[in-house]
């Protein structure tokens, strides 16, 4: 699949964001079902924008160059759009000057945050970097989401799993919810990143491989959702209720730790204490005479659940 194109990518958005308004949401006469277009005509958007129709239209169409701040504005007013909207015009609407590209280094995890990360004995963690590529975890995580480890590094991501992986489907109570959240957050990603080739191949596949990601990414919904609460139908402790934070990393802006906790004294903390003394590592018979051989050591190893980190392909 080829790269994101920025200009389609913004006539996408602006049209999706006017479909979706009707002019009494604006103090516009609606004429019914005269009307021959869903959401707000150009000449209406506009009109209420303060340009003119031509150059609205061209917008619209990708042409236009050199859009100031102030055209901006007035264009997401005009559309109420919220924050997380009006930052992804921006990102679409003014791109970045392109140097010529070049292959991005792999996200690295840093030896202290998988230390870090196996501390949290108690608390569900892993760490995404771009594209929701989850790059680290801990055992805990690992019992609730699914074996990250199992995985190739290359399927390691939030959004395959969502909508390729089976058991991650039937874990969330309301997958519909944690669907459109994760394809939103990809949205956003496209927006500041349309050069990145591996995110390109990823919404290609996932095109094709799923109808309900076709949908949901055709809307261009855009939104950043930092905290919460995810429901789950866990196949081993049944319903638990996790409410979740994420932390950006300030180093690399790139990298998210994601942490999950249930309300104390609650059902959902009896689950997941269970799920941790299961998770737990099981102790070996000390040996009488010999050192642990080679295999001993890798099996140690491959209980880890941050030990592949390093292999995660970069953005």
């Amino acid at each position: 699949m080829n790269q994101l194109d920025q200009r389609a990518e913004l006539g996408e958005f602006l049209r999706s964001r006017r479909a979706r308004l009707r002019p009494g949401d604006v103090g516009l006469p609606d004429y019914g079902r005269h009307r021959r277009v869903p959401g707000l005509r150009r000449e209406e958007l506009a009109q209420l924008a303060g340009v003119s129709v031509a150059y609205y239209t061209r917008l619209e169409q990708g042409s236009g160059h050199n859009v100031s701040t102030e055209v901006l504005d007035a264009i997401a007013g005009a559309l109420r759009l919220d924050g997380t909207e009006r930052e992804h015009l921006t990102h679409l609407a003014r791109p970045r000057t392109r140097r010529r590209r070049q292959s991005p280094r792999p996200q690295q995890v840093r030896p202290e945050l998988r230390t870090l990360l196996d501390a949290m004995e108690g608390v569900p963690a892993y760490l995404v970097g771009r594209r929701q590529d989850v790059l680290g975890w801990n055992r805990l995580a690992a019992a609730v989401f699914g074996d990250f480890g199992a995985l190739p590094p290359q399927e390691r991501n939030l959004v395959r799993l969502v909508f390729l992986d089976q058991a991650t489907a039937e874990l969330y109570a309301d997958w519909e919810c944690r669907a459109c959240e994760v394809v939103s957050n990809l949205r956003m990603y496209a927006g500041r990143h349309p050069d990145d080739e591996q995110l390109s191949a990823l919404v290609g596949e996932l095109s094709v491989k799923n109808e309900e990601f076709r949908r949901l990414w055709a809307a261009h919904t855009v939104a950043d959702k930092t905290h919460g609460v995810k429901s789950l139908r866990h196949p081993l402790v049944g319903r638990i209720d996790l409410a979740f934070e994420t932390l950006t990393l300030p180093d690399d802006p790139a990298q998210f730790l994601v942490t999950f906790h249930p309300a104390p004294g609650s059902p959902s903390a009896d689950a997941l204490r269970l799920l941790a003394s299961w998770s737990a590592p099981r102790e070996t018979p000390a040996r009488t005479a010999d050192a642990p051989n080679a295999q001993d050591m890798q099996d140690t190893q491959d209980t880890h659940g941050t030990r592949d980190t390093h292999d995660i392909p970069g953005a």
